[in-house]
């Protein structure tokens, strides 16, 4: 089963065949794709602006992002204006639900970084705006 999924991710990504046999290496790839593909279909990532002051980009409070597990936005599901400096943010919350999930643990237990906030400092500190998101594993909608 391991190595049919291996395959097809593979494939999917467009590895050679040396690079398959290289993506074998360590073993980590191996547990994170494996793991990972066996939930994807029952979680996603949302993000929600739980506050949002003089934003340039329109980001309001009640706004969501929803993500895929691998960090993939799905577009019908987010705002069609998204700012980089915001969604970038996103990053280490991203690797630590992936890293949660392809160690076996609830991925939504995490702490470190559950809220995030744009690099804006507000109109007060020189700034322009500011927004913060709140991040969470919600299961995914059937």
């Amino acid at each position: 089963m391991t190595e049919e999924i291996i395959k097809r991710y593979g494939q999917r990504v467009g590895y050679t065949e040396s690079e398959l046999e290289k993506f074998h290496e360590g073993g980590h790839r191996i547990r994170q794709v494996e793991r990972v593909s066996q939930v994807a279909s029952k979680y996603s990532i949302q993000a929600e602006v739980v506050d949002s002051k003089n934003c340039n980009s329109g980001h309001k409070t009640g706004q969501t992002f929803t993500l895929d597990i691998d960090g993939n936005f799905i577009s019908r599901l987010c705002p069609k204006k998204m700012c980089v400096y915001l969604i970038s943010q996103l990053t280490i919350p991203v690797a630590l639900i992936n890293e949660r999930l392809s160690e076996g643990l609830e991925p939504d237990d995490f702490h470190f970084m559950r809220y995030v906030r744009c690099p804006d400092t507000g109109v007060e500190c020189y700034g322009y705006g500011e927004v913060m998101l709140k991040v969470q594993v919600v299961p995914r909608a059937k």
